[in-house]
């Protein structure tokens, strides 16, 4: 599939086409990485940040927020939560917070690994090489870093430098594939300034990246970033819509054009559509979710974009409920960890060619 047909199908709005493409990406889904579901825990460890993005309700900048950061017990109490519930997987995230240091994370990493199984995920943002190394070698599986837009132009107007850069991040998604991890990155659609040849790019890039794990939600406003305000909106032509259905689009193409990834099903997309949000995701190319087993508390306070569903809800509640949605659609509940298609075929080929 190229530019032009990619373009050609995030401008569709017939119905009955559209049908074709959800059963196109669907039918590869289950060709390629099956009929389970993959839950991973996903926790919130903190929500400090250095940066200043424009988009995002955590930037630094925002006084509005409640600052917090989980305790090395909170941590491994919300892991143990997540294997509890049969989940394969936990996902440590957080803003870019320069107090959890390398030493610090790589402790608790190792804290996890022995109390239980599971595979750990992290969501840290752009950190040193050294920590990133440090992290792998204390037992960490697999790290997300969402490039947010392959147009570099865009990416410097919604990514205010800050005093100590790291490398970019598309760079140091190859440095973590050599480092052994499973790798993900993903976008924002409908961010201000996004074209459609543009998320057409994304689409692309996310392939040429040799990714194992891709994540698309919809640009949800925060209102208390620059984003909020009319005067910092660039007017574009061709403007990607935040909408369900460009999300929907996005994940149907994404899973024809990387058919062994793991793609989720994501909270963005819950929140503009509680009632079957994940539903119609895992029906369009997705086959993971994360359900949040952030301390209760806290939940609220990790604000990236506000409605986020099921704040309240106990993460055991809540997680009776999912699977219940899972089953209703004729899914199953995956067990184990849920390592990437692509990312084990990718590791047998490098032990074959060793």
């Amino acid at each position: 599939m190229n530019r032009n047909d990619i373009i050609t199908w995030l401008r569709e709005e017939c119905s009955d086409r559209l049908l074709t493409l959800w059963a196109q990406a669907d039918a590869i889904r289950r060709a390629h990485v099956g009929d389970a579901v993959h839950l991973r825990g996903l926790l919130e460890i903190s929500n400090y940040c250095r940066r200043q993005c424009a988009y995002c309700g955590l930037r630094c900048g925002n006084a509005n927020v409640q600052r917090y950061r989980l305790t090395r017990e909170q941590i491994i109490t919300g892991a143990c939560q997540a294997a509890e519930n049969g989940y394969g997987t936990v996902v440590l995230q957080s803003g870019e917070d320069i107090n959890l240091t390398g030493e610090m994370v790589a402790e608790i990493i190792v804290a996890i690994k022995q109390k239980t199984e599971l595979a750990i995920t992290l969501s840290l943002g752009e950190r040193s090489i050294d920590d990133l190394i440090v992290w792998r070698q204390a037992g960490a599986d697999r790290y997300l870093l969402r490039f947010e837009t392959s147009d570099p132009d865009l990416f410097v107007a919604i990514h205010p430098p800050v005093a100590e850069e790291y490398p970019q991040r598309q760079f140091l998604l190859g440095e973590l594939q050599g480092m052994g991890y499973e790798v993900g990155s993903g976008v924002m659609i409908g961010i201000p300034g996004q074209s459609l040849g543009s998320l057409a790019d994304d689409i692309i890039m996310f392939s040429r990246l040799n990714l194992d794990m891709i994540g698309v939600g919809p640009y949800i406003l925060h209102p208390d970033t620059p984003l909020a305000s009319q005067a910092n909106v660039p007017l574009i032509a061709d403007q990607a819509p935040d909408t369900v259905l460009m999300t929907l689009k996005v994940i149907a193409l994404t899973r024809l054009m990387c058919p062994d990834a793991n793609i989720p099903a994501t909270t963005a997309l819950a929140v503009l559509d509680p009632q079957a949000g994940y539903e119609t995701a895992l029906q369009c190319g997705a086959n993971v979710i994360m359900p949040n087993v952030t301390p209760v508390n806290n939940r609220d306070a990790y604000d990236v974009y506000p409605g986020k569903t099921n704040v309240f809800d106990a993460a055991d509640e809540f997680d009776q409920r999912l699977k219940q949605r899972i089953r209703a659609i004729g899914r199953s509940v995956s067990v184990g960890r849920g390592d990437s298609p692509h990312f084990l075929a990718s590791r047998r080929s490098s032990v074959q060619h060793a």
